[in-house]
């Protein structure tokens, strides 16, 4: 059984910086892509970031581009989402996402058929 479990989101205040961390258990590390969303209340969940473990491309969205870096060990099957300049938007439930023999576009949250609990971020000003 897949596991995708989160870690480090906390309450920063704008400008800040956190990092989360997401740990994969439960496969050998194939899936297609590993990746970040976030919901904010009232709102649709949205894309933030993705990594395509075939080729190691990068995408992420205009909204947090030149702030948010997505990365991976594979030694230690965990991905991590390197937030810096926070703003208040940017305040959400993060949810780690892996994509397991499948393909499609990075940013499609149906392409993603593992997901862990959510780390929440807030950002106060």
């Amino acid at each position: 059984q897949v596991q995708l479990v989160e870690s480090g989101g906390g309450s920063v205040q704008v400008g800040g910086s956190l990092r989360l961390s997401c740990a994969a258990s439960g496969y050998t590390y194939s899936s297609y892509y590993m990746g970040w969303f976030r919901q904010a209340p009232g709102k649709e969940r949205e894309a933030v970031a993705a990594f395509a473990t075939d080729g190691g491309n990068t995408y992420y969205a205009d909204s947090v581009k030149g702030r948010f870096t997505i990365s991976q060990d594979n030694a230690k099957k965990t991905l991590y989402l390197q937030m810096n300049a926070l703003k208040p938007e940017d305040t959400a439930m993060y949810y780690c996402a892996a994509s397991v023999g499948r393909g499609g576009t990075w940013w499609y949250r149906y392409n993603y058929n593992y997901w862990g609990q959510g780390t929440q971020v807030t950002v106060s000003s």
